[in-house]
């Protein structure tokens, strides 16, 4: 049970990172892998606003959430939407991402070196400890679990009820097809793309409560994030949810029972026997 609860509290803080690039790659079609990159600014943010204002990261989040909105917009409209008009394929849109957010990737790293400094940093928020079912774990985890709940509760009725995340759904299943009803494909690919890196740095913001990081630690939860993402199907946040709760029960386990070491990879050979038996993902649905 210990392990159970301790993996589902570390899954739900993957899916909240795993979500929001799945909204950018699903959705706007760009394999983010700066992703990580903006969960650290996110774990920066909260961080500088503790120790600096002792503002709470659950206040910080809605300062954050809104800048980093709008930071993910910008990237959006300058770097990528000249990828997307010279792309004549979904795929080479894909291709063209990936690297220049490759390139991206280093310079936020950069841009985080210069002004932050290469030191680990870490604050502690919340590190009491809380009883549940018989167990003890620290309240900033089970803080971290909760909101994203909210979080990815809030995200899954937004694209099921309401029609603009019906939209962005249709545009995630057939760009052109949505096109031809009206939908402007162009203006919510990157409210999509923008929203993602919101979610992302609200998600750092919150693991930056009980994790140690430091400017290049963004590579690793990029990894871990597209695991989850192409695991539970891309565009489908049930997938993602899915997907994510399984990789932090498997890890859970791997550490508790085997070697905490080899816990990177149990979940590539996860990730290795879903891609062989369920090449489209948990939820994705078979090319036809």
């Amino acid at each position: 049970m210990d392990i159970l609860i301790t993996g589902l509290l570390l899954g739900g803080t993957y899916a909240l990172i795993a979500i929001g690039l799945n909204l950018q790659y699903g959705v706007a079609r760009i394999m983010n892998l700066a992703n990580g990159e903006m969960l650290v600014i996110g774990g920066f943010g909260a961080f500088w606003a503790y120790t600096g204002a002792e503002l709470s990261p659950l206040l910080t989040v809605f300062i954050l959430a809104p800048i980093a909105f709008a930071l993910n917009w910008l990237i959006y409209r300058v770097m990528m939407v000249p990828l997307v008009k010279r792309a004549k394929t979904r795929g080479q849109l894909e291709v063209d991402s990936i690297l220049a957010t490759f390139g991206l990737s280093f310079v936020l790293v950069g841009l985080m070196l210069a002004v932050f400094g290469g030191d680990y940093f870490s604050y502690s928020y919340l590190a009491v400890p809380v009883t549940l079912i018989g167990e003890t774990y620290a309240l900033n985890r089970v803080m971290a679990f909760v909101m994203a709940v909210i979080i990815c509760g809030l995200i899954y009725l937004w694209l099921n009820k309401t029609r603009s995340g019906m939209s962005i759904r249709a545009i995630a299943t057939a760009p052109d097809a949505a096109r031809l009803v009206g939908i402007n494909v162009r203006h919510l690919s990157a409210m999509a793309f923008a929203l993602g890196g919101a979610v992302t740095a609200v998600g750092g913001a919150y693991i930056s409560t009980f994790l140690t990081l430091d400017a290049s630690t963004g590579v690793v939860f990029t990894l871990k994030a597209l695991i989850i993402v192409i695991m539970g199907g891309v565009g489908d946040v049930r997938g993602t949810i899915v997907a994510a709760l399984m990789l932090g029960v498997l890890e859970s386990f791997v550490a508790s029972l085997i070697d905490p070491g080899l816990t990177l990879a149990a979940a590539y050979a996860l990730f290795i026997v879903i891609l062989l038996f369920r090449p489209q993902g948990l939820f994705g649905r078979a090319p036809t």
